[in-house]
């Protein structure tokens, strides 16, 4: 009988939640904030887009330069251990077999299965099994960017368009608008995690919901310091 597995969406998928939950939480934190500081219509779209377009060049770049310095990191320690390979073929040998022993395999057994590895692909078997490197260079930094910046978009788009329908009615409507709106694509996107990554649904759901209500409850406290103060 089969069953299903789901570790392999764990790259992609922590990148589209990431994008995504930071889009809706970050432009609803910041509209909900400017909206209690008591400006106007005009300013306020103005902060959601400004916010929904910086935010997306943010997490662009910053994925950029996080998967860029991973690969560097990985094609560092491959290159490292091409030459160990090339001047002590015998000593990492040995070191795959230990590493087979410390796993449960039997030493005569383990000196076979690192002897038929190294055969094979010794670089790849050192690079997975003394590393930790399943896939080098598998993500390209450039569509890294381009998917954060995209989940991004679409997930702060939801309270921008929410603050958009009813810009111009009182400060309360509005956070009140925005806060459903941005709460409800949470749950949304918890739902859709969850069931992509195989895991339980209302936990996903009240981790998003939780932090994403926090962040907007405490930025629209402040807004309201701010606007009163000033």
């Amino acid at each position: 009988m089969e069953h299903q597995h789901y570790s392999h969406r764990t790259g992609w998928l922590r990148a589209a939640v990431l994008g995504a939950n930071d889009g809706i939480v970050s432009t609803a934190a910041l509209i909900v904030g400017v909206v209690g500081a008591g400006t106007g219509p005009r300013e306020i779209l103005l902060a959601g887009v400004a916010g929904l377009v910086a935010g997306a060049m943010s997490m662009a770049a910053g994925e950029y330069v996080s998967v860029s310095s991973q690969s560097d990191t990985e094609a560092a320690d491959l290159a490292k251990e091409r030459e160990w390979l090339e001047a002590h073929p015998e000593y990492e040998l040995d070191e795959l077999t230990r590493i087979y022993v410390e796993r449960g395999v039997t030493p005569d057994l383990a000196r076979e299965v690192a002897r038929q590895m190294m055969e094979k692909d010794a670089l790849a078997a050192h690079a997975r099994d003394e590393i930790g490197i399943t896939e080098v260079g598998s993500v390209s930094p450039i569509r890294a960017a381009f998917a954060s910046a995209l989940s991004f978009l679409a997930g702060g788009f939801i309270p921008l368009l929410a603050v958009i329908f009813v810009l111009g009615a009182t400060r309360g409507t509005m956070i009140t608008v925005v806060t459903v709106a941005s709460l409800l694509s949470l749950t949304l996107l918890g739902v859709l995690s969850a069931r992509a990554g195989g895991a339980p649904v209302l936990r996903a759901v009240l981790r998003v919901t939780f932090w994403g209500a926090l962040a907007m409850a405490i930025t629209a406290l402040v807004g309201n310091v701010v606007g009163t103060t000033v």
